[in-house]
């Protein structure tokens, strides 16, 4: 198996080092499952345990899995409203609570997924656009999904659990390919909203967001000019993205920098998008 999971990040269907994250980002889960005493404790601000957001974690890994294999697998319509109800109905069904068996099905789900990129990558087909629950991705982007994904979870995890997250800038800039290609299908803005936006991550990614009457277009270049420019720290801005950092508190304490023609317009950036 470790054979075949390198020659992911060797052979560049992956960007390098997004293989070895997704591995170490399920390692780092199994870890804080296996030290917690108890899993029915609450996690913040979600109305889960801990045993249902690790059952959730294992359900989800499989589904990547499935997916990376290149397996039909519907899961909602893309909206939020639907993923959280395809959750709600894969957690009913999948009855599992327990802190060793979910680690141990997160981290065998997540090496799973590896494999079946390396096999795709093997025969050819590892381009081949895949339809995901968040729209049509290739695999590469589907690992940034299954990588941002766990990072939001275990983030969550880590938070119920009180310990250290694993979020870092790194694993942070291995999402972008994921959160650019997903912001469509979330953003919520109405007609009329008309915008240009320069987003920078500091030390990494810059791209840019622009609004026509309610329409979004996401692309890897920033608008010029943009009306506002937003400049935030890496974890701080997966946070805000996956809906776990509350973006005015952000700015208050200096992790998110706004100027521009319009810089007003960087409160609004967040109200324009769903989590989903």
């Amino acid at each position: 198996m470790a054979a075949e999971t390198r020659s992911v990040d060797d052979g560049k269907t992956l960007p390098d080092g997004l293989g070895q994250a997704i591995r170490e980002t399920a390692a780092d889960i199994a870890r804080l499952l296996r030290a917690a005493a108890d899993t029915t404790v609450p996690v913040p601000d979600s109305e889960w345990t801990v045993g249902e957001a690790a059952a959730h974690l294992a359900v989800a890994n499989e589904l990547m899995a499935d997916l990376a294999a290149g397996r039909e697998r519907p899961y909602g319509d893309g909206t939020p409203q639907s993923l959280a109800a395809a959750n709600a109905r894969s957690l009913a069904a999948f009855e599992e609570r327990g802190a060793e068996p979910l680690a141990v099905m997160i981290e065998a789900q997540a090496d799973g997924f590896l494999d079946a990129v390396a096999r795709a990558t093997a025969d050819g087909t590892a381009d081949r656009t895949l339809l995901t629950p968040l729209g049509p991705m290739d695999r590469s982007v589907l690992a940034s999904y299954l990588l941002t994904h766990m990072l939001g979870h275990g983030y969550d995890l880590a938070r119920a659990l009180g310990r250290p997250h694993m979020i870092d800038r790194a694993r942070v800039g291995l999402c972008l390919p994921f959160l650019l290609t997903a912001m469509p299908h979330v953003a919520v803005a109405g007609a009329g909203v008309t915008a240009r936006y320069r987003l920078r991550v500091w030390g990494g990614a810059e791209f840019g967001v622009t609004f026509t009457d309610g329409a979004v277009d996401v692309t890897s270049a920033a608008p010029d000019p943009p009306d506002c420019t937003i400049l935030t720290e890496p974890v701080t801005f997966l946070l805000i993205a996956l809906g776990r950092c509350n973006p005015w508190r952000a700015m208050a304490s200096g992790r998110v920098l706004a100027w521009g023609r319009r810089p007003w317009l960087a409160a609004r950036f967040p109200t324009l998008f769903m989590a989903p």
